[in-house]
């Protein structure tokens, strides 16, 4: 903020709607449990976690994802439906116009005179994609997981079916737990945990590309909070921006 803009009456302005406050704090609990239990089933082997305790975990995890996941979803509906600064057109790095207020934006960060966004900035919409783009990929790989580790829905019964080579016949079902190999067919089983592979494998590098992003996204909005001083930080508790010039957008 410029010595001008300080001597100026700051104006509030209406930005993130209830929906989209209420998208970002589930989300962000949700991440921080999934995390903290996703890091302890990473190293169950050297902490020393019973095989009936990481099947706990992964479950506790399984249940934290399905809150995650249809917060997610939703997130994804509203912003096509939602209000203006909520919608796709307004969040990510889209339109004919985005590039050329990208440029116009890193100019003015380096010369110190950035001009000001009601909603996402440029960068921050690159940044909103990457982690829209994590977080999905954490969900579709999760829920398939939910199915192979603990036939857990949408997928767990087919899964089932195919671990114990059942097909139709349902009996073979009776008594199948997560863990226990009793009840399985080698051969579908095997070929169950080669089609599981390349999703276990997307899930840890997406969650580790996660963690490097989420301290980056909050850096970023520090950063930009302390030089605007437009309360981008409250606004996600209060729904309202504050400006002494008005917003580009």
């Amino acid at each position: 903020m410029t010595s001008e803009d300080s001597a100026q009456t700051l104006q509030a302005y209406p930005v993130w709607d209830a929906t989209t406050r209420w998208f970002h704090w589930i989300n962000v609990l949700s991440v921080l449990l999934l995390s903290g239990i996703g890091v302890v089933i990473l190293n169950a082997g050297t902490l020393g976690v019973s095989g009936d305790g990481k099947v706990l975990l992964k479950t506790i995890h399984a249940w934290t994802g399905y809150v995650f996941a249809l917060n997610l979803c939703w997130r994804i509906v509203w912003g096509f439906f939602g209000g203006h600064y909520a919608r796709w057109s307004a969040v990510l790095p889209v339109g004919g116009t985005w590039f050329r207020e990208l440029k116009l934006y890193l100019r003015g960060l380096w010369s110190g005179n950035e001009p000001h966004y009601r909603g996402h900035n440029p960068l921050g919409r690159l940044m909103i994609a990457a982690l829209f783009l994590l977080l999905g990929t954490q969900m579709v790989t999760g829920l398939v997981l939910a199915g192979t580790d603990l036939y857990m829905p949408p997928f767990g019964h087919e899964f089932a079916e195919w671990a114990t080579g059942a097909g139709e016949d349902h009996s073979k079902l009776v008594g199948l737990k997560p863990g226990q190999k009793e009840l399985l067919d080698p051969e579908g089983y095997a070929a169950m945990r080669e089609f599981r592979a390349p999703f276990i494998n997307f899930h840890k590098w997406s969650f580790f590309a996660l963690m490097g992003f989420i301290p980056l996204h909050i850096a970023a909005v520090v950063f930009t909070d302390i030089r605007e001083r437009s309360g981008l930080i409250s606004a996600m508790f209060t729904g309202s921006k504050f400006f002494a010039r008005k917003p580009r957008d």
